[in-house]
């Protein structure tokens, strides 16, 4: 083994055919070397350390991706396979690939030196990068590269005009794949299309890598870039940073053609229904060949869009574990496994509606859920639909669907979906709330299919058109209790975990004095309790939280809770129902 930081040491003979002439770099998973061949031709020689690599990087067979696609590309714009093979060092088994020597130097390097690159150069590295993305993107079983980046890009200079070659595969899928099977942990965030933070990676995310690299050849930086240093390695606070500033128009300071602009801009467009499509209709534009209409400086968008935020997900939830389970396996799992399950012939679900008393939390699960999941979140309210206008509320839904379409894979949560959705049936119901439902019902049908997924919550399951709950739609009907003890307590310890409180509080017996309280109401009890402290400058005390309990009796009441314990039997078609602490369930088929 060698000698410092790296495995291989000079001189060393590899499978007894190459002679390792120095060593370059080490990754995370993997080293480089520059061997000699037996010719004494140069060669680059990535050695894979098996146990540092990820699950994703294999394929079924228990191939390395990366070097199986090296094997089949043969491009000039791409690294040239050389050989690969498997040797045991110190009884540990390593896998490497052999690849041409390219004498050049990174684009990194370049920068370094000159610190941008001129229209005439940028342009020429570009199409060569385009050229290498287009035969991989075409291949009968597409490549997506999804790590473009002046790291990764050299410039061969063993001729006189320099020819642009990617170099570095270590992120490169199959299209084919799963986006599981995407790994994202080392990308550069600013490189980045907004959707690969969310595991969502295609043609087009690679093409914002190309816009990305094409932006900071010529302006000297990456766009919208802030300094990392400020925010440390957080991953999620730097994504959640990366996401906010691209909510901001895309500044220009070197770059002055107004056609250059527009190409940007639409590369680097957040939203990929507006990006190139293709590498070739990138080529084109830049050749002069396809008019890129100028796009507004918000980066291009018509409505506003709520980004999903990258929280804690269901780890902010206190309790509630049940459902959380449920919900992970036959919702978020069957979403983000889609092949897994489509082999065991279980379909994608559409939808699920949450329904219970009032401040049971719904809208906050489907927020987190949407977290949890890593999809966009949408909130559909009656307001924002409603319309004094003949068929305008039609439209509006048309727009809400099809804008969350573009920005797949999205979760729509509509609250109030009796107001919404209200039953057809029903004699007070009118002809323009009839289409409304009507339009609603066509929208959803199978939206699972366009990577849409619903949350509907209601607190009047009864009184929503039943139509809705046929498969295809909502396909989940889940109750949501009041939480139990064990949630109260989570509830209690989480609302005060950051403020000043005395030590020693006895969060069980708080939560046994709460039964039936729905989690509104102990967020109400924790908040009137830290007033209550903040009063006196004292510390919240467990004292201040019994009389503040006892001075304040649970928004739902006995009668209520009783009411929505025959709803659920309703719902189920259990006729009997014998439980006293409400289930979740699930609506029969």
């Amino acid at each position: 083994m060698g000698g410092g930081n790296h495995i291989l040491s000079k001189g060393h003979m590899v499978d007894g055919l190459y002679e390792v002439a120095f060593f370059i770099k080490k990754g995370r998973y993997a080293e480089s070397y520059r061997v000699r061949d037996q010719k004494g031709h140069s060669r680059f020689l990535k050695l894979f350390h098996y146990p540092q690599l990820d699950r994703t990087q294999f394929d079924k067979q228990g191939n390395i991706v990366e070097i199986e696609v090296l094997k089949q590309v043969e491009h000039p714009n791409l690294v040239e396979y050389f050989d690969y093979g498997e040797v045991v060092l110190d009884s540990q088994k390593f896998a490497y690939v052999v690849l041409n020597f390219i004498s050049g130097e990174t684009l990194m390097d370049k920068l370094k030196r000159e610190h941008t690159f001129n229209w005439y150069e940028a342009n020429s590295i570009i199409k060569g990068v385009l050229n290498g993305l287009r035969y991989l993107h075409s291949l009968s079983s597409p490549v997506i590269h999804n790590d473009i980046n002046h790291l990764n890009v050299m410039l061969d200079l063993t001729s006189k005009v320099a020819i642009t070659k990617i170099i570095d595969f270590g992120y490169a899928r199959y299209l084919e794949q799963s986006n599981l099977d995407f790994l994202k942990t080392g990308l550069n965030p600013f490189y980045q299309a907004s959707e690969t933070f969310n595991n969502v990676f295609s043609v087009q995310s690679d093409l914002f890598s190309i816009g990305a690299l094409y932006y900071h050849l010529l302006e000297g930086l990456p766009p919208w870039f802030v300094d990392i240093p400020k925010y440390g390695l957080d991953q999620v606070k730097l994504e959640n940073i990366v996401l906010e500033e691209r909510r901001k128009p895309l500044r220009f300071t070197r770059v002055k053609d107004v056609a250059t602009k527009s190409i940007l801009r639409k590369a680097l467009n957040s939203d990929t229904e507006n990006r190139f499509k293709t590498a070739s209709a990138f080529i084109e534009a830049m050749n002069g060949e396809l008019l890129v209409e100028p796009l507004h400086a918000t980066n291009g968008k018509k409505t506003k869009k709520k980004m999903s935020k990258k929280g804690k997900g269901f780890g902010a939830i206190a309790g509630m574990q049940p459902l959380k389970d449920m919900v992970q396996l036959d919702v978020i799992d069957a979403l983000t496994q889609k092949e897994r399950y489509a082999s065991y012939g279980l379909t994608i679900p559409n939808g699920m509606l949450l329904y219970g008393p009032p401040g049971c939390g719904k809208t906050y699960f489907a927020e987190r859920m949407a977290e949890e999941i890593g999809f966009d979140f949408y909130q559909i309210k009656p307001s924002d639909i409603q319309s004094k206008w003949v068929n305008a509320s039609q439209e509006n839904i048309k727009n809400l669907f099809e804008e969350a379409r573009q920005h797949a894979p999205s979760l729509i949560f509509i609250d109030e979906l009796d107001a919404v959705v209200p039953n057809r049936d029903d004699s007070g119901i009118s002809h323009m709330n009839t289409s409304v439902v009507n339009e609603m019902l066509a929208q959803m049908n199978n939206c699972g299919e366009d990577g849409l997924f619903i949350v509907a919550a209601t607190n009047r399951p009864l009184k929503i058109d039943p139509a809705i709950l046929r498969s295809g739609r909502l396909d989940r009907v889940i109750y949501l209790p009041p939480p139990d003890l064990e949630a109260r307590k989570k509830m209690f310890e989480l609302y005060l975990e950051k403020r000043p409180r005395e030590v020693g509080i006895n969060f069980l017996k708080i939560a046994k004095a709460t039964d039936k309280y729905v989690s509104s109401d102990i967020k109400f009890l924790c908040d009137e309790a830290a007033r209550i402290a903040l009063k006196s400058s004292a510390r919240i005390s467990e004292e201040i939280l019994l009389k503040t309990i006892k001075a304040n009796k649970p928004s739902i009441n006995e009668r209520e809770l009783k009411s929505y314990l025959d709803i659920k039997a309703k719902m189920e078609g259990i006729k009997d129902n014998n439980s006293d602490r409400p289930r979740i369930g699930f609506k029969k088929d």
